[in-house]
């Protein structure tokens, strides 16, 4: 495997310096990572450019490399218990995909505004869509909820933000992009544990590679797990024998309430306020690195958005500005779990906003 694993470095090396001298010049574009990730605490969520980006590029996909790479790869996965057979179902036919390099390569060149983010997100067709499916699907929701100890209005909120409530999936198959970002992508490594991760899946559940479909990250199905989530935290609530995260409803909603109980999930407790801070309240205390009280903000001179006093509960909080656009929150612990789901400020308001928004 090391001969040809060096076979193939050399291969790609004298295909480079031969495009190299061919065209004079050599260009790549610089890799970002996805931009549903942010940072915190004020978390910058990317937005397309107004103006036409030139376009990235084109990948070095080779076939000959690929196949080098493939076949070095397949002798690793035998001795990770993935059978030949799983190996067989799974990359017949596969290619590198061209499409999926140039989306891990894109730069967002914009920003977009918290207030704007929160508009296109929390919109009254979406409220309207959660309620009513938070209605039909009532009964195995409550019986979640009472399982995971995680709201069924957070469940349908974090279904309805990732997916539109499971329309919108993702077209592409999550064994071709994987293959491709650990062939190719910036963070190879990382993307070969995955593949490596979503063939286990596939070995276990005896799922087809066809099944198996996502973005171009390879984020699988309605709750949008990438495959070493699926294999910590999807659930067979239905117990039919497989974990379906992508066509049964039960799955779907058992495996995000157990991500999120696993995750920290405090059963019983809100996720923050609005409030109103004081003149000269120091910058560096609105952030969510740091913890007061409620008490300790209330001494501080925070108060409710209307101007009373907080609540004389033992809890501690955050105080957050996302976007920095003079809006203030107290976030408590179920906010930061929501936050280990996708570390972004924004995606964490929009859900639990949402939340509140579907039900009591």
């Amino acid at each position: 495997m090391k001969t040809v694993t060096g076979l193939w470095r050399h291969n790609r090396r004298t295909l480079v310096l031969s495009l190299v001298l061919a065209l004079g010049a050599c260009a790549g574009a610089p890799s970002t990572a996805p931009a549903r990730t942010a940072t915190v605490p004020g978390a910058d969520v990317p937005m397309p450019s107004p103006k036409p980006a030139a376009p990235p590029a084109a990948p070095d996909l080779d076939a000959a490399g690929f196949a080098i790479w493939l076949a070095a790869y397949k002798a690793e996965a035998l001795t990770k218990g993935i059978s030949q057979a799983t190996l067989d179902r799974a990359f017949a036919g596969v290619t590198p995909h061209p499409r999926v390099v140039e989306l891990d390569r894109r730069q967002p060149e914009g920003r977009v505004t918290f207030s704007r983010y929160f508009q296109n997100t929390v919109t009254s067709g979406r409220i309207t869509k959660g309620r009513q499916l938070m209605a039909d699907n009532a009964g195995v929701l409550a019986s979640v909820a009472a399982t995971y100890g995680v709201p069924a209005k957070v469940v349908v909120a974090l279904w309805g933000i990732e997916t539109s409530f499971g329309a919108n999936q993702g077209g592409f198959s999550v064994i071709r992009s994987l293959a491709t970002l650990a062939y190719e992508g910036r963070r190879a490594e990382f993307f070969r544990g995955e593949l490596t991760n979503a063939l286990l899946i596939m070995e276990r559940e005896g799922f087809s590679a066809e099944k198996m479909i996502g973005s171009w990250a390879g984020a699988m199905g309605q709750s949008q797990f990438m495959p070493s989530s699926y294999l910590k935290w999807a659930v067979d609530f239905d117990g039919d024998g497989h974990r379906d995260i992508w066509s049964t409803r039960a799955d779907v909603f058992a495996s995000a309430a157990n991500y999120l109980k696993q995750n920290g999930w405090v059963a019983g407790e809100h996720w923050g306020r609005p409030v109103a801070i004081p003149a000269g309240l120091p910058r560096d205390l609105v952030t969510l690195d740091t913890r007061r009280s409620l008490a300790e903000w209330q001494a501080l001179g925070v108060r409710r958005a209307d101007g009373g006093d907080l609540p004389a509960v033992d809890m501690t909080a955050s105080l957050i500005n996302p976007g920095d656009e003079g809006r203030y929150w107290l976030v408590y612990e179920n906010f930061r779990v929501i936050m280990r789901w996708n570390r972004s400020t924004y995606f964490a308001m929009s859900v639990l906003s949402l939340a509140d928004s579907i039900g009591p």
